[in-house]
């Protein structure tokens, strides 16, 4: 309860007042530094919001005396970066992709660009490291596998215009449905394109279904099943799977198939990154080679005196691990 202030006999303090059990409050008073260091800080927080921007507006902020932001920032130093790279930026969009691989210095460019390039648009579906997700059938980057070709040329196709969206040019197929077929007859199918992969089946129903495969599935995959790139069949014949290999999972995939759709990326990257990121796939490990023309050799040559590139660092690397002789923020 609270009582009448007095002064405290043994430290000739104050009371507030408020008593419990016979224990009183002392009402001490706060150090005077600590009285000047918080009305310090007042004040700084006042000259910060006329400084810097701080007070929400209706459609936007106040932006300060000073005129700095974050944003700012960040946005002059990825123009340094960009104007410092601008030579070789502009030597990635119109050397002949054939020849990219034989110039080091902006080839190295490339995929370190198209490392970032990647981790900002691709890892969301292909992961991280480029892994790909089987459940979700997106592909594997790291092996050498490809629907629709692995060389370099063929990449930057499929990254500019994407599969199966509204782009004119994207890649485009689709598998139709065999729900019209016996459950036998899908039955054996499975068994015989099991059996081109090396897979458990039954080999009766792998004989069998060999007919029904020829007659029904070769005109997209091959009499062999190793398929056709032209129109992205997949090869059955390795041991790679899109979607899953058990019984189960192929017999779902012809009953009901399932495509997936790429955005075309050419319009929302430009053409520099799109050939950025492609050469970095086109290096992650399954990249096809491309013969190139004796005259792109001579091209290749010529634009190797290209200085090197301001190289964004990963963590932990040092300018000598990037292959450049100055790091700079990634953009």
């Amino acid at each position: 309860m609270a009582d009448t202030p007095k002064i405290d006999e043994a430290t000739g303090t104050e009371t507030t007042g408020h008593t419990w059990d016979g224990i009183e409050e002392l009402n001490t008073p706060l150090p005077r530094w600590w009285l000047w260091t918080f009305y310090a800080t007042v004040l700084w927080g006042l000259i910060y919001t006329i400084l810097f921007p701080a007070w929400p507006l209706v459609s936007g902020a106040t932006s300060g005396l000073l005129g700095f932001s974050t944003r700012g920032e960040v946005a002059a130093e990825i123009e340094r970066v960009e104007l410092s790279n601008a030579e070789l930026t502009e030597s990635l969009t119109t050397i002949d992709l054939a020849a990219l691989p034989a110039n080091g210095a902006l080839h190295r460019f490339a995929v370190q660009a198209g490392r970032s390039v990647f981790a900002a648009n691709c890892s969301q579906c292909h992961g991280a490291g480029a892994a790909g997700v089987v459940a979700s059938g997106y592909p594997n980057l790291l092996d050498d596998d490809w629907l629709w070709g692995g060389t370099l040329e063929e990449i930057v196709n499929t990254v500019r215009h994407g599969i199966r969206n509204d782009d004119v040019d994207s890649r485009y197929s689709e598998m139709p449905p065999f729900d019209w077929m016996e459950g036998g007859e899908l039955d054996r199918i499975v068994h015989h394109v099991r059996s081109l992969s090396g897979l458990d089946h039954d080999a009766n129903a792998a004989d069998q279904g060999a007919a029904l495969f020829l007659d029904n599935c070769s005109a997209c995959h091959g009499e062999n099943g190793l398929g056709n790139r032209d129109i992205g069949a997949p090869n059955l014949a390795d041991a790679i799977w899109l979607r899953g290999g058990t019984h189960e999972a192929i017999l779902r995939q012809l009953m009901a198939p399932r495509h997936g759709v790429m955005p075309p990326w050419g319009e929302r990257l430009g053409e520099a990154e799109v050939r950025a990121v492609s050469a970095y796939v086109h290096g992650l490990g399954g990249g096809e080679a491309q013969i190139a023309d004796p005259v792109l050799e001579t091209e290749a040559e010529d634009a190797a005196a290209v200085p090197d590139a301001t190289y964004p660092a990963e963590a932990g690397e040092t300018p000598e691990e990037t292959g450049a002789d100055d790091v700079a923020p990634a953009e």
